[in-house]
């Protein structure tokens, strides 16, 4: 009877599978492309060029102070960066990618139609300030919830659509049965981060160039339309896609395996090579669970086989019962977090928009006698070094230093994280040094009262910070992404996609409470504040080597817990060879079946890599 069931599930799974790949193969393909990434692109426009001068608008239309609007804007920025966790989480769970982008899109639509509505009816915000008395109403608490939730959709809508637009496009090319599969997804990659590349450039050049020269209610108009687009662009080509499903959750399975190994805590541990105590998934690589973080072993140990386990080999509850693989991921998540937490310093750094700005508004900005570059533009500086240094590093240094050495060479994940770091600190103590001459020069000219004014210095001075911080993210921002999709089995890519975003979102908050904190300390006693909304009266130039000396003790914390790791994945040079020594890092790899390490036939890995 047992068999019979467990010969018709499988039948089942078979039907489902051939099911997927008829489907497949009616639908998707190149053809869905332009609606998926154009989709996402004008989000990202949408979205990015409302954020950058928003600053100017919470202090000149709704009189918050720099520091309480750079909070609103760090918990804004903050949001956004969490939500696509969240979105991610529904997506796999419960929704689908395709309901969860499509939901999203209308989220984001109706957050920029509010915020809009700010713009077009003067009663939804404060009165403009009274010219003889000086005196500026605040904002009412009615007003405040209006834009707040603005923010709160735009927010939503974001996490919808970012961390579900490139697995949907992968989703309507990933076809097993295409030799060329591999080359097509590269290239749909490819393509995607260029369309986001060229989306934030628009949106700092662009959309901030309209909200300066035409006025709020054009530029938060253009926006809106833009997202229109963007949702009916998506729903046109509704009947193309392919449309998968939603599974189970890899946060659910962390999840599982904390509450199993809770239950379990009492229990005493096998042998360290009994592997009929533990519970795997059908024709898995892993035998037993590694040796480290042994007390989450406990989560897949079998009690009772035929209380526990199902006549087709799974958990008859997965909530008493995990397997080795859910177990490893979950390990694999939490020895990487204190080197991520590492560049939490970093993105606190970059995370610097409206001091930036504050800074770019009170020097002088022409290229030429008739134009000049939007304060809010001169993060394009950041965007462009970072392409640069990408195409520079990828196209020339490493295909020259390999010909040199005669063999492929690159640099080490960890290494790039740590140059990253360090270029981050070095852009802060520039960003210090430039604000304290712009400061000295205000005051020289008479200005110190006048935080308005415009010098006689050009705003040219800022772009080396804003290309360190470039750099910064270059090294280390695109390591860190690689380090986890190396560490981390292939079931976890979705997570590894996501930790960087985490990071930011942590960052935001993180750079909120500094703010607040150095406000709050620094005006005691009836002092000015370092962050004054006079920015000739405040001292920019001290926060900002608050944050230098916060990065370089950062930059000690990595060394130190960079340390602590040990080898990455690609370091471990020799597995399996006969008469080799395996070190106890390669024996939890061959435990895990990680076919990533070695060549087969030859464990020598025969990249060098220097870190």
């Amino acid at each position: 009877m047992e068999e019979a069931i467990s010969d018709q599930r499988e039948t089942r799974q078979q039907e489902e599978a051939a099911n997927n790949v008829q489907e497949r193969r009616r639908k998707g393909g190149l053809i869905t492309m332009p609606f998926i990434i154009a989709n996402e692109a004008f989000e990202k426009v949408a979205s990015y060029g409302l954020v950058t001068n928003m600053i100017l608008y919470l202090m000149k239309d709704y009189h918050l102070g720099v520091a309480k609007g750079t909070n609103v804007l760090f918990f804004w920025t903050a949001a956004t960066n969490f939500m696509p966790i969240l979105g991610a989480f529904l997506s796999d769970s419960y929704l689908g990618r395709f309901l969860t982008i499509g939901l999203a899109s209308f989220c984001s639509l109706l957050g920029m139609f509010l915020l809009w509505l700010t713009a077009m009816i003067p009663k939804v915000k404060p009165s403009p300030c009274n010219i003889l008395t000086q005196s500026c109403e605040s904002p009412t608490t009615a007003q405040m919830t209006l834009l707040i939730s603005s923010f709160c959709f735009i927010s939503i809508g974001a996490g919808g659509i970012r961390p579900c637009s490139i697995a949907f496009g992968a989703d309507q090319l990933d076809r097993k049965d295409n030799p060329n599969n591999e080359r097509v997804l590269e290239s749909f990659f490819g393509w995607y981060y260029a369309t986001s590349a060229i989306a934030v450039v628009i949106a700092l050049t662009a959309i901030v160039y309209i909200q300066d020269h035409l006025g709020w209610k054009v530029g938060f108009g253009v926006p809106a339309i833009l997202m229109v687009l963007s949702l009916l662009l998506f729903f046109i080509a509704s009947p193309l896609y392919v449309k998968l499903k939603a599974s189970s959750s890899l946060l659910t399975g962390f999840a599982q395996v904390a509450v199993v190994a809770y239950k379990n805590r009492k229990l005493a541990l096998p042998p360290p090579n009994a592997s009929w105590c533990y519970h795997r998934q059908k024709d898995s690589l892993l035998i037993v669970p590694t040796s480290k973080l042994r007390f989450l072993n406990k989560a897949c140990l079998i009690r009772n086989p035929e209380q526990d386990i199902a006549p087709d080999g799974s958990a008859l509850n997965p909530w008493s019962l995990c397997t080795i693989e859910q177990v490893e991921e979950l390990k694999a998540l939490i020895k990487v977090l204190p080197l991520w937490s590492t560049g939490i310093m970093m993105s606190i750094n970059i995370s610097q928009n409206s001091f930036p700005l504050l800074q770019a508004s009170s020097m002088d900005r022409h290229v030429t006698s008739s134009f000049q570059i939007p304060a809010g533009s001169f993060g394009t500086f950041t965007i462009i070094t970072l392409a640069a240094w990408v195409v520079l590093y990828d196209r020339v240094l490493i295909p020259v230093a390999s010909k040199m050495k005669g063999k492929p060479v690159r640099l080490g994940v960890k290494l790039r994280m740590g140059i990253g770091l360090f270029l981050s600190c070095m852009g802060m103590v520039v960003s210090g040094l430039v604000e304290n001459i712009r400061r000295r020069r205000a005051i020289r000219e008479g200005y110190l009262n006048n935080g308005q004014a415009v010098l006689e210095m050009s705003a040219m001075w800022l772009v080396p910070q804003h290309c360190l911080n470039g750099l910064a993210e270059a090294f280390n921002a695109i390591a860190q992404t690689e380090f986890f999709y190396s560490e981390f089995p292939k079931s976890m890519s979705s997570i590894a996609a996501s930790l960087f975003g985490l990071g930011m979102a942590v960052a935001n908050l993180l750079a909120s409470a500094i703010v607040s904190a150095v406000d709050d300390i620094t005006s005691k006693g009836g002092k000015e504040s370092w962050v004054s909304s006079n920015i000739n009266k405040g001292r920019y130039d001290n926060y900002y080597w608050l944050l230098a000396i916060m990065s370089l003790v950062n930059l000690v914390y990595f060394l130190v817990c960079s340390w602590a790791y040990g080898p990455c994945v690609d370091r471990v040079t020799s597995v399996g060879d006969e008469g080799n020594d395996v070190k106890d890092e390669e024996e939890e790899l061959l435990h895990l079946g990680n076919s990533r390490v070695g060549n087969e036939g030859n464990g020598l890995k025969k990249e060098e890599s220097f870190s």
